[in-house]
């Protein structure tokens, strides 16, 4: 009776055991079963993680791609022709997201050292250019100035009219391949090739003029005080100047209108007032014109336009070279006021006019009535003084130029080439001076429509060869007799 409950006790413990160990392994598993899951989650967002950023991986090296194509394609063209004219836009980014970034960096050093590698290979070429073209100019120029004085001698050999007309039209065109070659050598670093005396500013003017097409168009009204010059070394290179700037004013205006030269004197230097009343120049169009004129040493051929227009790059080569200054503006007429300034020193002299008296080509200068007129030559460059009252521009007719002269005949003794009705007894302890006479056209002022009249090639030509006739006789006859004073007294 005994054993009975003991077997049903050590069962009912053994089932007991056997229970907790089941509820033990169910705790077991099912923890296990949420490790196996969370595992499970894990790996499936991280596989997640994983494909988006391949995904945005690959999107960035497609846009890479794209900017570098966009570099190729779009960019590095924009970025050459904007060394070429830099009005030229040059594209940026093709994604903004890039700016600041290492690849927006990496492309900017990309189109920098392109950029440069352009600029050395330009330069270089246009240095070779211009070394050609400075050597065949240089050449050119030379035969050229052969060519002008051979002609010149055969205007003084053959008397015949005819023959006079074509030698003067055949030294015309002559000394307009000249002024073209001259103002390209100029550009390209020559020296300008011709070495002058002192020359009077009024003087410098009308031999400018006479250069070009359309010369009896230029009406030039001297305003200066005093017999001004310019010293040897500036002639050519402000005659140069001048020229360019007149045979801009003639081109861009009608040719029935006329371009008006102001010859004026400052307390510092002289100017001379190119206004024309032509069509004008844009802002844009004054704005490049001034970088020209801006002496930059850097100048290159392809920023001379095609075809290339020369004249404003040689005013600069010019004026960067010799020190006196070149100004464009709009002009009150409507056209463009050019205005050269010519600095007293160490440009500007005076001469003795007496000495050397101007040419009957050159207009007379507006002195005020009761003036110095013939002052004697001072030390300094440019006197200072009142300015003489400004009479409007191209008021006295400009005496035309050598191919249409009025024949001056000369006479056989001339005591004195040019007397004033009643000269003024000279100051005590200073040497008698000579004066001359007013020109015709001072005396009797032509109109405006008289001067725009031309002659007919017959006249020109018969007036030029009378005007070689007389001055071989008057250098004949003045070195057969000597000159006399004013007072009549041989001089010494």
């Amino acid at each position: 009776m005994t054993s009975i409950p003991q077997a049903l006790l050590w069962c009912l413990s053994a089932g007991t055991v056997a229970a907790v160990v089941l509820a033990a392994l169910l705790v077991r598993v099912r923890k296990e079963r949420a490790g196996l899951r969370a595992r499970l989650t894990a790996a499936e967002e991280h596989s997640s993680a994983t494909l988006h950023g391949n995904t945005e991986l690959s999107a960035r090296l497609r846009a890479t791609e794209a900017e570098v194509r966009h570099l190729a394609e779009a960019r590095l063209p924009d970025l050459t022709l904007a060394l070429a004219h830099p009005h030229v836009p040059v594209r940026g980014l093709l994604d903004k997201r890039f700016g600041g970034s290492e690849t927006d960096e990496a492309l900017d050093a990309v189109m920098a050292q392109v950029s440069e590698a352009i600029t050395k290979e330009r330069t270089r070429v246009d240095a070779a250019a211009q070394s050609t073209l400075r050597g065949a100019t240089t050449t050119i120029q030379a035969l050229l100035y052969q060519v002008q004085t051979s002609l010149q001698a055969m205007q003084h050999k053959y008397d015949d009219p005819q023959i006079a007309q074509d030698l003067l039209d055949a030294d015309f065109l002559n000394e307009q391949a000249l002024r073209r070659v001259q103002a390209t050598g100029v550009v390209c670093g020559a020296w300008p090739g011709l070495t002058r005396e002192d020359s009077y500013l009024a003087e410098l003017v009308v031999g400018a003029t006479s250069r070009l097409r359309g010369y009896e168009r230029v009406q030039v009204s001297n305003q200066l005080r005093d017999p001004v010059a310019v010293v040897a070394r500036a002639v050519e290179p402000i005659a140069i100047t001048v020229t360019e700037l007149l045979a801009n004013a003639l081109h861009h205006s009608h040719r029935e209108l006329p371009v008006t030269v102001t010859l004026q004197q400052g307390n510092r230097g002289a100017s001379v007032i190119i206004d024309d009343y032509g069509v004008g120049m844009h802002d844009d169009e004054l704005k490049h014109a001034m970088e020209l004129l801006a002496s930059n040493d850097g100048l290159l051929l392809t920023q001379l336009g095609d075809p290339p227009r020369s004249g404003f790059a040689a005013a600069g080569q010019l004026v960067r070279q010799y020190g006196f200054g070149v100004h464009v503006e709009p002009s009150p007429y409507g056209g463009v006021r050019a205005v050269v300034y010519i600095p007293g020193d160490p440009l500007l002299t005076v001469l003795d006019e007496g000495a050397r008296p101007i040419s009957v080509m050159a207009p007379m200068p507006h002195r005020a009535p009761g003036g110095p007129r013939d002052r004697a030559a001072v030390p300094s460059a440019m006197p200072t003084g009142a300015s003489a009252p400004a009479t409007p521009a191209g008021a006295v007719p400009t005496p035309r130029p050598a191919a249409e002269a009025h024949a001056v005949p000369v006479q056989p003794a001339p005591a004195r080439p040019d007397a004033e009705p009643a000269p003024q007894p000279p100051v005590e302890g200073e040497l008698p001076r000579r004066r001359r006479r007013r020109p015709q056209a001072e005396q009797q002022p032509e109109s405006h429509a008289d001067t725009l009249n031309l002659r007919s090639p017959e006249e020109t030509g018969s007036r030029w060869a009378a005007l070689q006739r007389g001055t071989e006789s008057g250098r004949a006859a003045a070195h057969s007799e000597p000159p006399r004073s004013p007072e009549g007294n041989a001089q010494s």
